[in-house]
């Protein structure tokens, strides 16, 4: 793991929308496009502020979230609306954008499709994730219905998941397509994440589940 500390969160959140943009450009001039997966959440908001204006040819870049909430695009608490008000637009609305939610009344109707859009993409190009307090990462939260299985190398691309903390239903990207990533970054602030993080290092997937990617990440942290 190689941990970023910045002076403050301004900093941290344009100096990292600089390296994504870097990263994707880089990838860009040897593949036919990149993937780009994020997380939703308020925290990232920032990052993808700047990132929508930074010139890069978008129309080759497709952007996934880690996970989403499975609730309408246009309810509070969707990650899509949050992307598309933040990301996805200006320069970056040229983007590819790969849905992990459908019109059905629970994941388990759909994810079978959804999936097969994931498996599509991979690997991941360029990897964000957050981290919360309890060390969860995308919709991998401990003590959650299905976690286990999420967690295993055969897994598929996507995963439906209640509980351990996730008020609605949830579908996730799994441990294989986290791991699977060509390049992988994680973003928290403030003293309680700085503290799960470093509990997290000691820790097995299973109880902290950030610990899957952090041996090969880069943590960008401010106070």
């Amino acid at each position: 793991m190689e941990l970023i500390e910045y002076p403050d969160r301004e900093l941290m959140m344009i100096d990292l929308a600089d390296k994504l943009a870097a990263e994707l450009n880089g990838y860009l001039m040897n593949h036919e496009w990149a993937t780009f997966a994020v997380p939703g959440g308020t925290t990232p908001g920032p990052i993808f502020d700047t990132l929508s204006g930074i010139k890069l040819d978008w129309s080759r870049v497709h952007v996934m979230l880690t996970d989403e909430r499975w609730v309408p695009e246009d309810h509070p608490r969707s990650n899509t609306r949050l992307l598309r008000k933040h990301l996805l637009r200006d320069k970056a609305e040229a983007a590819k954008y790969i849905p992990l939610h459908a019109d059905a009344m629970a994941p388990e109707d759909r994810i079978d499709e959804l999936s097969g859009n994931v498996a599509a993409e991979l690997p991941i190009s360029v990897l964000l994730l957050g981290m919360g307090g309890d060390m969860h990462t995308a919709s991998l939260f401990p003590g959650a219905d299905r976690l286990q299985e999420a967690l295993q190398d055969d897994a598929p691309p996507l995963m439906a998941m209640r509980g351990g903390g996730a008020n609605e239903p949830r579908i996730t990207l799994t441990a294989p397509v986290l791991k699977g990533a060509m390049s992988t970054h994680v973003v928290i602030t403030g003293p309680e994440k700085r503290a799960a993080l470093e509990k997290a290092q000691k820790m097995k997937p299973l109880d902290a589940p950030i610990a899957l990617v952090l041996r090969e990440a880069k943590v960008h942290w401010a106070e």
